[in-house]
């Protein structure tokens, strides 16, 4: 999408809040639902500890949380700790949407900010105005951040400055006034969610354009048919295919993580080449999907932003 269109919500009878939390949901239920997907947990894969069902009573659980969001009264951290408290409390399967709640709770503060005060908004409008939202968050931010990651069950990577293995973290921010802002910053460069805080919620953006496009039959025509569960797969290989994806990096290495993302990038060029439509490409898919399964590889890290992507998708009225 070369322009920057104006959209118009479809929110029916509903409040604004609850047209934005219900975004919210269905973006979650979509993208744990689009299968193949390769790696990740879906309507047809389950790993061990970690199942379908899990993720979408997670999906279910926070919908008070981003209804809540929506009105802008409480601040990012605390809404992000609430988030991840509902989600701990209603599956047993663990770290099910981290990454995808750090994104979701500006995005949709930034809609509820944005939506009160009229019915249309282009998707610079959302992810500027979430640029603000998270540059404004303060230590509180940071702190009840930092209180998240034993509740959520997150794997980080260790680095010296505010490390979350050192008790002494919490006093640290305090004393410096480190920001959660400041602590995405420290993050970019080994945190694709935190390297979207500080970018803009760029890839967030290209997510949603690529899935209206799609849904309106300008994205690859004949190709995709705009089939949902299709779009959503082939915007998970494309990201993928652009990024590395730092879950596989921090839970294996940057050079399992760049491997995975070099298959995804021969199978999206499979496509752009125009060598093969995208149901002739679905085994291919189906293939690496069952190899990162069996060595139990999954990019996190893009599933949370296509979900954020999806979740602008959506508000902008794309229906299947």
């Amino acid at each position: 999408m070369s322009e920057d269109p104006e959209f118009t919500i479809k929110k029916g009878n509903y409040t604004l809040n609850s047209y934005i939390a219900r975004c919210a949901q269905l973006a979650m239920c979509l993208e744990v639902s689009s299968s193949p997907k390769p790696g990740n947990v879906d309507r047809h894969d389950d790993y061990e500890d970690t199942r379908y069902e899990h993720f979408l009573a997670s999906a279910i659980s926070m919908y008070p949380v981003i209804e809540e969001a929506t009105n802008g009264s409480d601040s990012v951290g605390k809404l992000i700790k609430n988030a991840v408290i509902e989600s701990v409390n209603w599956q047993k399967g663990g770290n099910t949407h981290f990454g995808a709640i750090i994104l979701l709770i500006p995005l949709s503060m930034a809609a509820g900010k944005i939506l009160k005060e009229k019915d249309t908004f282009s998707l610079s409008e959302i992810t500027e105005c979430a640029n603000r939202i998270v540059k404004n968050t303060d230590t509180s931010d940071a702190i009840d951040f930092y209180s998240c990651f034993e509740a959520a069950g997150v794997k980080v990577n260790p680095v010296e400055e505010f490390s979350l293995q050192n008790e002494k973290a919490i006093n640290e921010l305090n004393e410096k006034k480190v920001s959660l802002y400041d602590l995405m910053e420290i993050a970019k460069d080994y945190d694709l969610i935190a390297n979207e805080w500080t970018s803009g919620f760029m890839r967030c953006t290209a997510c949603a354009e690529t899935i209206i496009s799609g849904m309106d039959n300008r994205l690859l025509p004949g190709y995709l048919d705009a089939d949902i569960n299709d779009l959503i797969v082939f915007t998970f290989l494309k990201i993928l295919s652009e990024n590395e994806d730092t879950f596989i990096t921090t839970k294996f290495d940057s050079e399992t993580a760049l491997s995975v993302s070099s298959h995804a990038k021969f199978l999206i060029q499979k496509i752009y080449n125009n060598e093969s439509k995208f149901i002739d490409i679905e085994p291919l898919i189906e293939e690496m999907d069952r190899e990162l399964l069996e060595r139990k590889i999954n990019p996190g890290s893009t599933a949370d932003i296509v979900i954020a992507g999806i979740f602008i998708a959506l508000l902008a009225g794309v229906r299947y």
